[in-house]
């Protein structure tokens, strides 16, 4: 039973997603996210700068003038999130959890599928796949979708990422639209992400928090792995520990820079103190170009 503190804070967030996704995306989702193909709709005649290889010679012989072809885009696609509930997303030193920032992409995505008339579904995901929510569509499937990004508490705290695309490809037989929304803090899932963006239309969305990168001096402090619940005491303003720190911190990056360009895997990276709008809205804008 859902607290009404915590009920009326989901509406909220309900309500802001469905308007960031109505207002700021029209058109930029359904351009940058196209179907498989095409198909016949009707037959009209023919008007200046229409394509003349889309002429129906049998329907133009037949009436005396030029009729064309008409094809409109299959339009409905499956959209599936991966989202990573895993204990490292409990941690947030700015303006959200790593959870929050995570919801709030998925919030937004999900809506974003639903104007277009795709179907959204979602893979929340620790050491295990916890919850499999099947695409659907409409707006009260999107409400289900944020109430349990909100309120489920995994069973495991830990990652594996090679699991979850390993299940994922698994269920989603047909092309799929996938977001994998992860801080990525894991390694090992390098085959299985290559297997999965050979087969589906797969993009990254990495959520960080900037303490994660550059420690802040506060002096001696009691650091918690939120997965495996290991205690370590630290001295933040010790120059030797800092400097091993920001060297593991840029080794991990260039480590999944690198994997996400040799699968050729779209990303956008994130933070819990910047905006979410605009990176998403380039990624778009990039797609729609290339394609």
């Amino acid at each position: 039973m859902l607290s009404e503190e915590l009920y009326r804070k989901i509406q909220r967030f309900h309500f802001t997603t469905k308007r960031l996704a109505s207002d700021l995306f029209a058109g930029q989702y359904e351009s940058a996210f196209k179907g498989r193909g095409m198909e016949f709709a009707e037959v009209r005649e023919y008007q200046l700068g229409d394509d003349i290889r889309t002429i129906d010679w049998n329907v133009s012989a037949r009436f005396g003038r030029p009729f064309v072809k008409v094809f409109h885009e299959e339009r409905e696609l499956t959209v599936i999130l991966i989202l990573d509930i895993s204990g490292s997303h409990l941690f947030g030193t700015r303006e959200k959890f790593k959870r929050e920032l995570l919801a709030e992409v998925a919030g937004m995505l999900a809506f974003l599928a639903i104007r277009t008339n795709d179907k959204v579904g979602a893979i929340l995901f620790s050491s295990r796949v916890e919850k499999y929510i099947p695409p659907k569509k409409g707006a009260s499937h999107v409400w289900r979708l944020i109430k349990e990004i909100f309120t489920y508490e995994p069973v495991d705290l830990s990652t594996n990422i090679d699991g979850v695309l390993t299940y994922l490809n698994r269920v989603a037989r047909r092309h799929t639209i996938l977001f994998l929304i992860s801080d990525c803090m894991d390694t090992g899932f390098e085959k299985s992400l290559r297997l999965t963006a050979k087969k589906h239309d797969l993009t990254v969305i990495r959520v960080t928090d900037p303490a994660e990168e550059a420690l802040p001096e506060v002096g001696l402090v009691l650091l918690r792995d939120p997965e495996t619940g290991e205690r370590v005491l630290i001295n933040s303003r010790s120059r030797r520990f800092r400097e091993r720190w920001r060297a593991y911190t840029r080794e991990q990056e260039e480590y999944l820079m690198e994997l996400f360009s040799r699968a050729g895997v779209d990303h956008v990276e994130l933070t819990t103190d910047g905006p979410v709008v605009e990176p998403l809205a380039r990624l778009f804008e990039m797609r729609r170009r290339r394609l």
